[in-house]
């Protein structure tokens, strides 16, 4: 696989070499060694994934400190439209958001480090999310930033939004404790 910087500081592209042949392929998203000569999070608490009917848009969410986590996601079934928020006041990039799409077909993931806000939206009639966290879910630091309020160009205006999701304060309102650490090189 080849670990592959992007425009935010820290997130990295994940292409894997697919496998093909006769029965289908094969496609290996993370190897701890890879991860560990790139300086990246390898231990993972949780593993999850999701099932998101087309039009539907998650996001844009993360966990505050002291539970906030890296992540890596990949879409197993599907495609969907990815997006990263850059929250980390100090950053080079503090309110940019990387977007690009992942797919099945691709086999590509997304790391993120700390202090990135992640959300998507399901361009097929269904897609399978898997997500990889470095700490477990905490229900009173999970939360998320407005989905339409950080000048994010989704590829539909009118998605299907969860009400929690709907209820999340303004990229503008939200007092982010994220604080930017240059990546190791």
């Amino acid at each position: 696989m080849k670990i592959l910087p992007t425009m935010i500081n820290g997130c990295f592209l994940i292409q894997p070499n697919i496998m093909h042949d006769e029965r289908g392929r094969f496609v290996k998203v993370f190897h701890e060694g890879i991860f560990q000569e790139h300086k990246l999070v390898s231990h993972f608490a949780e593993e999850f994934y999701t099932v998101s009917h087309k039009r539907v848009l998650r996001g844009l969410h993360f966990q505050l400190p002291p539970h906030d986590h890296e992540k890596i996601v990949y879409c197993v079934q599907g495609s969907i439209f990815d997006v990263a928020l850059d929250i980390r006041v100090g950053s080079p990039t503090f309110g940019k958001a990387l977007t690009m799409e992942l797919s099945a077909e691709s086999g590509q993931a997304l790391y993120f480090p700390k202090g990135i806000a992640h959300g998507f939206y399901a361009l097929s009639e269904d897609a399978l999310m898997v997500y990889k966290v470095s700490a477990s879910y905490s229900p009173a630091n999970d939360t998320g930033i407005l989905w339409n309020s950080a000048g994010i160009n989704w590829p539909d205006h009118d998605p299907i939004v969860s009400e929690r999701d709907r209820g999340f304060s303004s990229f503008a309102d939200f007092q982010s404790p994220f604080v930017y650490e240059e990546a190791p090189t």
